[in-house]
């Protein structure tokens, strides 16, 4: 049993050990052990990234199974895999994805339908005289979103604020659409596609970038403005273990004045990315683990009808797309045998107040 104790117990107990100065005591608050299954103590789903190989992994799915109730394809649901260069789609990766969320009574989520790093051959070679791009951009979403209905929520618009927040990224889209148009356009058809399902706008480094979080704001303000089926905002949050403290706070706490549903959609705390040192390994796993609390006690403090869902971006350090960074990176909750780290250990502290 999870023994009581308050989210506000959890974080300050993180952000002292951070400085802890005993090796000995450190080494074994860092020892992994048994917690429960983080989808069983928390009010909300919690997910996870899956690629269609980590279903053929059984220890991969007995921990999400144990943790998870709820899924995000990490990249076979995005147009690099869905769109052929010839126009057509395949959806056999994602459609075992999809079967898998059903069997184990798990919400599937969707990302991306529209992202402006995607470039698809098929879309730049469309011959206008047998099909409008327009008509082309609204199959799409129709298609993906038609065969997947019933999804829990669809990140519909992703990472489009320019990274030094002045103004939307150039992308495909926009240059054939319009910067604004497009966006709207993508909102309306997939909830045309799907009334049911919950619509994001999501984007990274809202935590550490105050231009770009401004901008994402008042992106947000102009679609609610324009009456667009906007239904919840997504915050990565591909964080680092030197992240300043109060930065998740403040900006969950901000976004909740939309009153929409909050995704913490990709979770995951570097350790090889901080840029400041702590001295030792040890000291390094209490910042990271004091990210996973922090983050955990902003969610946690938000209205439980914007607590939509979340989402670690890799629940093992072997499943996170960081390794191909760095291979010495260890930012998941769980090592690479499934045992908790203390960042799980946290997370299922907090998440049970």
């Amino acid at each position: 049993m999870t023994p009581a104790i308050s989210r506000r117990g959890v974080l300050a107990g993180a952000l002292a050990l951070t400085g802890c100065n005993r090796p000995a005591e450190a080494q074994a608050l860092m020892a992994s052990g048994p917690v429960p299954g983080l989808k069983t103590v928390a009010p909300f789903r919690v997910g996870t990234c899956v690629q269609d190989s980590h279903l053929q992994d059984p220890a991969w799915v007995r921990l999400a199974q144990t943790h998870c109730s709820q899924i995000t394809p990490e990249w076979e649901m995005k147009m690099e895999y869905i769109v052929q260069d010839d126009g057509s789609f395949r959806f056999d990766r994602p459609d075992r994805i999809a079967a898998f969320a059903r069997a184990n009574g798990m919400g599937l989520y969707g990302t991306t339908l529209v992202w402006y790093d995607q470039k698809p051959p098929a879309f730049l070679k469309l011959d206008e005289g047998r099909v409008g791009f327009g008509q082309a951009f609204d199959n799409y979403i129709t298609a993906v979103v038609g065969r997947y209905r019933g999804a829990v929520g669809w990140d519909v618009v992703n990472e489009v604020i320019a990274e030094d927040g002045d103004g939307w990224r150039e992308s495909l889209w926009a240059s054939r659409l319009g910067d604004f148009d497009h966006m709207v356009r993508a909102f309306r058809v997939a909830h045309e596609a799907d009334p049911n399902a919950v619509l994001f706008l999501n984007d990274y480094n809202l935590e550490s970038l105050p231009r770009k979080f401004d901008s994402f704001q008042r992106l947000v303000g102009k679609l609610l403005a324009a009456g667009v089926p906007l239904g919840g905002l997504g915050c990565q949050s591909h964080l680092n273990a030197d992240m300043p403290a109060g930065s998740m706070t403040r900006t969950l706490a901000q976004l909740a004045r939309f009153g929409l549903p909050i995704h913490l959609s990709e979770l995951d705390v570097s350790q090889t990315r901080s840029q400041v040192s702590f001295g030792s390994p040890a000291g390094l796993a209490q910042a990271q683990a004091r990210v996973y609390a922090e983050t955990a006690e902003a969610f946690c403090a938000l209205p439980r009808s914007q607590q939509f869902a979340f989402t670690l971006w890799g629940l093992r350090d072997q499943d996170s797309w960081l390794r191909a960074e760095n291979i010495k990176d260890m930012p998941a909750p769980f090592d690479e045998l499934g045992q908790a780290k203390l960042p799980a250990q946290v997370l299922a502290r907090a998440f049970a107040d």
